[in-house]
């Protein structure tokens, strides 16, 4: 099976320029925890990624205000990517070699087409696979 076969298409994104209240509103409004960040929506290029931990983390708990911030203060970067044509067996095991819960698909271009998530994978991969996936992913590092 392809990664386009599982993946969430179209998902919504941001530019390191967007406010990172903007960016919470979009992850609420989506019902996800990452957003893509592109370098711009032209391009529509994957630079890195935002996430709700990222946002706790880097910025709440340290005390900085979220309010005044953009993404690219925050942001994960490099951008880990898959292309939609990746077998989901070797997208299960880039995010348990990067400790992701979610990778940004790219197109044979290198543009944002879609995005893979663990539920992704609990819905239409085996029990057993999407199983492995969690644990490994939720490892903690050595």
């Amino acid at each position: 099976m392809k990664v386009k076969e599982i993946m969430t298409k179209s998902p919504s994104f941001c530019t390191p320029n967007t406010s990172l209240l903007a960016a919470a509103r979009m992850m609420c409004e989506g019902d996800c925890g990452e957003l893509p960040v592109l370098d711009s929506a032209q391009t529509m290029r994957p630079i890195g990624v935002i996430t709700d931990r990222d946002i706790t983390c880097r910025a709440v708990a340290q005390g900085k205000n979220p309010l005044t911030l953009r993404v690219e203060g925050c942001m994960s970067r490099p951008a880990v990517t898959v292309t939609a044509e990746v077998d989901v067996d070797d997208c299960c095991e880039l995010l348990e070699q990067h400790q992701i819960r979610r990778v940004p698909v790219i197109d044979e271009k290198g543009r944002l087409c879609g995005i893979v998530s663990q539920a992704d994978i609990a819905r239409k991969v085996s029990a057993h696979k999407a199983g492995e996936v969690v644990r490994e992913v939720s490892q903690t590092a050595v």
